[in-house]
C-alpha cells in the first residue's frame, strides 16, 4: 500500500485523503483503518506531508525534509541526504543546529512548516558573573542569549560549568538548570561536557540498576544443560593492554588435512538481556559503547560487560561458538553455530603475542598455549592471503592515543600501533562474522547485515585526478571499479605519504557503512554476505544477530508471525543503530579534538614537522606526525596572494609560483591552540626536502 500512496502522489501533487482512498479502492473498516495506519507510518519515515488538508509528496525538490545548521547570522542551512537549501532568518522561528524540519521551496520564497524534532534539548555552558549578577554563555555559538529561569536554586559562581534543559525555543532562549557538572579546570569535565552536549547517555536509570541487581554473578551448573561443554578445550583471549570487556575468545586446532578447526566463542549476552527488559531497552537507546580518552561510556551496564559476560579465565562463561574448519589454503570447508560453556585459560595481550611469535623464548607465561597461538599465527596468514586475494581495502589511517595525567592532562600522543596479532584477530571475526551472515542469507532468516554499497563514480574520479597529480600511476575505472582495484592501487604507491593521502581521499569517496535489514554485501571488504556477529557487549546489531541465532538457528521458531516480527524488528532498528554509530564517531572526534588542543597549548612557538592533509580555499590543513592537525590559514601567509584550484587541489602564488598540495611534508610553528573552539592554527615555516 505504501508503494501505491506513493506513486499517486507523484502523479497528482496533492490529494486529499479521501481521493487517495478512493484511488485504493478502500471500503471496508479494516482497510481503512490499514489506510490510516499507512498513512501515518509513511509522514513518520518523512515520506510524505500532510498540511491539515492535502497529502503532498516530499520530493526533495519542492519539499525538502533535513536537518539544521546554523551557518551564519542570517540564515540557516537545511541538509538532506542529496542537496542543501537556504533558510532566510528573517521571520522564521528560532531554528537551532540538528533541528530536523519540513522545508517548502517556491519561486518565492524558502521556508520552514514543520519541525519534526528538536536538535538540541540540553546545552552545556558556564557562568560567568557580569555586573552583579550571572550570566550563562554556551560552549558552542548558539546566535542566542539565554534566560534561566532556576538560577537562585544553584550557588553559582564564576567558571562553573552547567547543562541547561530548553523550555522555551525563543530569543532569548528559555532554560533551566538540569545539572552542575563542576569547574570547568576540574579533571573530566571538559569531557563530561562533550559528551552531554551531544546528548550522550551517561548514567543508567534507576530500573536498569535493579535489572542488574538480579543478574548472577556466575554460571550455574543448570544453565550449561545443553550446551556443548567446551571447557577442556584451549582457549585465550587476545586484546589490547587496557581492556577490560572480554567478548571474543579463540581456539584452534590443527586438521590432518593440513588446514585448521577455528573456533570463535563469543559472550552469550542475549541470554541474560531478554528483548524488551529494561536493560535491553537502555542498550537499544545506546546502541554502541563510546570510548573517549579518560572513559568507556558503555552500552551494557559494568555488572554485564566487565562481569559475568566478560570472558574472563579461569571462570565459566555462556557463549555462542562460531566452529569453522579451513583446508590448508585457508578456505572454508565447513562450520556451525550452536551455544556452548566456555572457560578461558587465559587473557592475552596484543603486544605480547607479537613478541612471542618474534622470539617465543621472551614470553615464559605463554608456552602452554604457544603452540596453538603459533597454529592460529598460521592459519591467519592463509585467511589474509585470501582477504588480499578478494580485494578488501586496507585503508592507511591514524588513530591516536593520549595519556592522561591524574588531572585529565595529555602528557603524550602517539599513534595506535595494528601488529599482527591484531591482523590475526581481526581476520578470525571476519570469518566468524561471514560465517553466520551467510548461514542467516541460506536460509533467508532474518538478519542485521552490516553493508557497504559501492562508491558514487564522481567521488571516485576524485581518487584518479589527485593521483594523477600526485604521479601516481592509476588504472581505476570509476565506472566500473571493483574493490580489488583500489586495493592494488593503494598497495602499489611507494612514498609513505602519498599512500597516507590518497587513502584518506579513498576513503571520503566511499559511502558510509551502515546497517540493514536487507543483505546488500560488503564493498569495501569485498564481501557479498557480512553482519556483527562478535562484539555483542558493545554493539546492539551484534545483539540482534545473537537472539536471530538463537530463535531461527537453535531454536528453530520459523513460524510464519515471528519471522514476520523480527523482519519488521530488523527495519525498525538499522536506521536508528546506524546513527548511533554515527553519533558515537562524532563524539569520539570531537573529544580528540579537545584533547589535541589541549596537548598543543604549552606548545605554542615550537616547531613540528608534518604531512599537508587538505588544501582549501581559505588555507590548508598539515598532520603531525603524531595524527594531530592544524589548520594554516591563508590570511596568515603574507608573503604572496596564493590562488585555489578546485580540481588540483592545490594554492598556488601569484608573485612566487610557489604551490601548495596534499602530500607535500613542511615545518610548521604552532601558533595558537583554542581549547574552547578545539581548533589549532599553525603558521607555515618551510618545505621539508
Amino acid at each position: 500500500m505504501k508503494n501505491k500512496i506513493l506513486n499517486l502522489l507523484k502523479t497528482n501533487k496533492q490529494m486529499l485523503p479521501g481521493e487517495i482512498a478512493k484511488e485504493l479502492n478502500v471500503n471496508s473498516t479494516k482497510e481503512f483503518k490499514q489506510f490510516v495506519v499507512t498513512l501515518n507510518e509513511l509522514e513518520d519515515e518523512r515520506l510524505i506531508h500532510n498540511d491539515h488538508d492535502q497529502y503532498v509528496l516530499i520530493d526533495g525538490e519542492e519539499w525538502i525534509a533535513g536537518r539544521v545548521r546554523d551557518v551564519s547570522p542570517f540564515e540557516y542551512a537545511v541538509f538532506d541526504q542529496d542537496k542543501k537549501v537556504y533558510v532566510s532568518k528573517a521571520g522564521t522561528d528560532l531554528l537551532m543546529d540538528r533541528d530536523e524540519v519540513l522545508v517548502h521551496k517556491t519561486k518565492q520564497k524558502t521556508s520552514v512548516v514543520r519541525i519534526y524534532q528538536r536538535g538540541v534539548t540540553n546545552i552545556v555552558g558556564k557562568f560567568i558573573k557580569y555586573k552583579n549578577r550571572y550570566e550563562f554563555y554556551s560552549d558552542v555559538d548558539l546566535h542566542t542569549s539565554f534566560k534561566v529561569t532556576n538560577k537562585a536554586d544553584f550557588k553559582l559562581k564564576p567558571g562553573i560549568k552547567a547543562v541547561v534543559k530548553v523550555q522555551k525555543y525563543q530569543k532569548p532562549l528559555v532554560v533551566e538548570i538540569v545539572e552542575i557538572l563542576g569547574f570547568e579546570d576540574q579533571a573530566g569535565v571538559d569531557v563530561t561536557a562533550i559528551l552531554t552536549q551531544n546528548d550522550v547517555r551517561q548514567h543508567f536509570m534507576k530500573k536498569v540498576k535493579h535489572a542488574c541487581d538480579q543478574i548472577p554473578s556466575h554460571v550455574y551448573k543448570k544453565e550449561m544443560k545443553g550446551r556443548h561443554d567446551l571447557r577442556n578445550l584451549l582457549t585465550v583471549t587476545i586484546d589490547g593492554e587496557t581492556t577490560k570487556d572480554f567478548d571474543d575468545a579463540i581456539s584452534v586446532e590443527k586438521l590432518r588435512n593440513g588446514g585448521w578447526k577455528l573456533y570463535v566463542h563469543i559472550a552469550d549476552v542475549s541470554y541474560y538481556v531478554s528483548e524488551g527488559d529494561p536493560i535491553d531497552e537502555e542498550a537499544y537507546k545506546r546502541g554502541t559503547s563510546i570510548y573517549v580518552a579518560d572513559r568507556v561510556v558503555p552500552m551494557l551496564p559494568f555488572v554485564l560487560s566487565n562481569g559475568i559476560c566478560s570472558l574472563n579465565p579461569d571462570v565459566d562463561r555462556l557463549t555462542l561458538t562460531c566452529e569453522m574448519d579451513f583446508d590448508a589454503k585457508g578456505k572454508r570447508i565447513g562450520y556451525s553455530i550452536y551455544d556452548s560453556v566456555i572457560r578461558s585459560d587465559a587473557r592475552c595481550t596484543y603486544g605480547k603475542v607479537n613478541e612471542y611469535l618474534e622470539n617465543p623464548d621472551s614470553v615464559e607465561e605463554y608456552k602452554e598455549f604457544g603452540p596453538m597461538l603459533q597454529e592460529f599465527s598460521n592459519l591467519a596468514k592463509k585467511l589474509n592471503e585470501q582477504t588480499i586475494a578478494r580485494g578488501h581495502i586496507l585503508f592507511e589511517t591514524q588513530e591516536p592515543y593520549y595519556v592522561l595525567d591524574e588531572k585529565g592532562m595529555p602528557i603524550d600522543v602517539y599513534v595506535k600501533e595494528h601488529g599482527w596479532s591484531e591482523q590475526m584477530i581481526e581476520e578470525a571475526m571476519v570469518a566468524a562474522n561471514v560465517t553466520v551472515a551467510h548461514e542467516l542469507v541460506t536460509h533467508e532468516f532474518p538478519g542485521m547485515y552490516r553493508v557497504h554499497e559501492q562508491p558514487d563514480p564522481q567521488k571516485l574520479q576524485s581518487v584518479v585526478n589527485l593521483a594523477r597529480i600526485l604521479h601516481c600511476p592509476c588504472q581505476i575505472d570509476p565506472d566500473q571499479c571493483e574493490p580489488i582495484d583500489i586495493a592494488q592501487f593503494l598497495d602499489s604507491i611507494q612514498d609513505e605519504n602519498t599512500k597516507e593521502i590518497l587513502s584518506s581521499v579513498a576513503l571520503r569517496s566511499m559511502q558510509k557503512a551502515r546497517y540493514s535489514q536487507e543483505n546488500l554485501g560488503h564493498y569495501g571488504l569485498a564481501l557479498e554476505e557480512y553482519c556483527h556477529f562478535t562484539s555483542p557487549i558493545r554493539r546492539y546489531p551484534d545483539l540482534l544477530i545473537h537472539r536471530m541465532i538463537r530463535r531461527h538457528i537453535l531454536e528453530k521458531k520459523n513460524d510464519e508471525k515471528t519471522l514476520n516480527h523480527d523482519r519488521y524488528r530488523m527495519e525498525k532498528a538499522a536506521l536508528h543503530l546506524s546513527q548511533k554509530e554515527r553519533d558515537a564517531v562524532t563524539v569520539e572526534r570531537a573529544v580528540n579534538d579537545l584533547e589535541a588542543t589541549k596537548f598543543m597549548q604549552n606548545k605554542v612557538g615550537q616547531m613540528f614537522e608534518g604531512v599537508i592533509s587538505g588544501v582549501t580555499s581559505f588555507g590548508f590543513f598539515v598532520s603531525l606526525d603524531n595524527s594531530i592537525e592544524g589548520l594554516v590559514p591563508l590570511r596568515k601567509m603574507v608573503d604572496d596572494f596564493y590562488q585555489y584550484d578546485e580540481d588540483t587541489m592545490t594554492l598556488t602564488g601569484e608573485s612566487t609560483g610557489k604551490v601548495f598540495r596534499l602530500g607535500t611534508r613542511v615545518q610548521v610553528e604552532v601558533v595558537e591552540a583554542s581549547v574552547p573552539k578545539r581548533q589549532i592554527t599553525f603558521a607555515y615555516i618551510a618545505n621539508v626536502f
